[in-house]
């Protein structure tokens, strides 16, 4: 199994214990993958939680300093910094994809460093299933 890249909605439903939002599958894998040290979340999810926070359409259970902090400490997941090759990355993606640029990063980000994307997102599990990202579903 290769490491796991969890998007957004995902780390925030992991990291507000809203876990049993997704399968009993996926959260095994990326249990298994966090006790590993093989769980990944972008710092491309820390500007897309930002920015809901900042127009009010999610709410955090702490400031969002402190949140990004308590949920990057969590015991095996990793954070990732934005490379120039994601960037680049992001602009080349294959096939037709939403705008969303959160997500092409994301998916960037998996295809540059082989990671599989754990969301719930229906476009992303879609262009998954074409062949252009490895994905779990939530």
């Amino acid at each position: 199994m290769s490491d796991l890249l969890i998007d957004t909605h995902i780390w925030l439903w992991y990291t507000e214990g809203m876990a049993d939002t997704l399968s009993t599958d996926t959260l095994m894998q990326m249990e298994e993958a966090r006790n590993e040290r093989r769980l990944h979340v972008s710092v491309v999810s820390v500007w897309e939680i930002g920015r809901l926070l900042a127009k009010k359409c999610i709410a955090l259970s702490a400031p969002l300093q402190d949140w990004v902090g308590r949920g990057r400490v969590l015991p095996g997941l990793r954070l990732r910094a934005l490379t120039t090759e994601v960037v680049i990355e992001s602009t080349l993606l294959p096939g037709d994809l939403l705008t969303d640029p959160a997500d092409r990063f994301l998916i960037g980000e998996a295809r540059v460093a082989g990671l599989t994307l754990v969301t719930a997102d229906r476009k992303i599990i879609d262009y998954g299933r074409v062949g252009h990202v490895r994905v779990l579903g939530g």
